[in-house]
């Protein structure tokens, strides 16, 4: 085993140890006590499982991030020519990018807002600032996820060279849908402002957010841009997926609001619930991540393993891409 090998295995073991600790340490005094000890023995057994699959498939998890650091300049250059080729020949070029999401928060608006006002949540919160703090990540999440989903479709010239690292060809296309996402964080941004929300500390927690939202989109990436060069339904498949899924987010109605506790935990599954509700916490939720400590380690435990299970999809069908396009 190679030393720096076996510095990063002791890293990790450390951390899920330091991890361990503050979950058996960690009390929510609202919560039910059983409920709490079961939530500790779960996470701490998940915890064990991960450290055990870390340090039995190291090399095959590491590969890929490595090739992402690796080729970080060429991917930066490649998702601003990608952004930039996208609306080129049109006068209003990345204008158009702006324009549809923006008329689709205000048609929400007008049927929910106005002519159905009886179908908004309950609470102080504007609906307009509450709409559009769900449907700025939902924007992000569908293009990222449509785009670099056909990612090696679209570069298919790229992925018969040899010497290319076709590894990179996704997260260029979810990079350049997080042009357009910053576009319209400034856009909510000037939303809440409008409505008294001014930014303060818990602001910049949607730089946390938005790094949540990419890391889960690209770990989904992997294993669609790969399974789709062999199965081209499987767009279809997903363009059906994000409809229903926007109505199973609460982007339009808010999850508070539900009473039966069976039926939250089933939503809460859902890894973009998290997302959603932390960008409205960030607007205006006054509230940090870390304090729903649980829902984040779901998250970001479903993220890595979605990132593995991905990478080694990946790796797997890469060697058949050149024949098969």
């Amino acid at each position: 085993m190679s030393k720096s090998k076996k510095t990063a295995i002791t890293v990790f073991v450390l951390l899920a140890l330091m991890l361990a600790g503050i979950i058996v340490f960690h009390n929510n005094p609202g919560a039910d006590p059983g409920e709490e000890l079961v939530k500790k023995i779960i996470s701490c057994g998940v915890i064990v499982c991960a450290c055990f699959i870390f340090v039995r498939w190291y090399d095959k998890f590491t590969v890929l991030p490595v090739e992402l650091y690796q080729n970080r300049h060429l991917i930066w250059k490649l998702a601003k020519n990608d952004f930039k080729k996208r609306y080129a020949g049109s006068y209003l070029g990345a204008v158009w990018a702006m324009i549809q999401p923006v008329v689709t928060v205000a048609m929400y608006y007008i049927v929910f807002g106005v002519f159905m006002p009886d179908a908004k949540p309950d609470g102080d919160v504007p609906f307009v600032l509450f709409l559009t703090a769900g449907l700025v990540p939902w924007f992000y999440f569908n293009e990222a996820l449509n785009n670099g989903t056909n990612a090696l479709l679209e570069y298919n010239y790229l992925v018969k060279k040899v010497v290319f690292k076709i590894s990179i060809l996704p997260i260029i296309k979810i990079i350049a849908a997080t042009f357009i996402h910053v576009f319209f964080v400034c856009i909510l941004l000037v939303v809440a402002i409008f409505y008294g929300y001014y930014p303060n500390i818990y602001t910049i927690q949607v730089v946390y957010y938005s790094f949540c939202l990419f890391i889960f989109v690209l770990a989904l990436c992997y294993t669609t841009c790969a399974v789709v060069v062999f199965f081209k339904d499987l767009s279809q498949i997903i363009n059906i997926a994000l409809q229903i899924g926007m109505w199973a987010t609460p982007i339009l109605w808010d999850i508070q609001q539900i009473e039966n506790p069976v039926i939250v935990t089933l939503l809460k599954l859902n890894p973009l619930v998290y997302v959603v509700n932390g960008y409205r916490s960030a607007i205006y939720g006054r509230q940090w991540f870390f304090e729903d400590f649980f829902s984040t380690m779901y998250f970001w435990i479903v993220t890595v393993v979605l990132f593995g299970f991905g990478a080694l999809v990946f790796k797997r069908l890469k060697v058949h891409f050149a024949d098969v396009l």
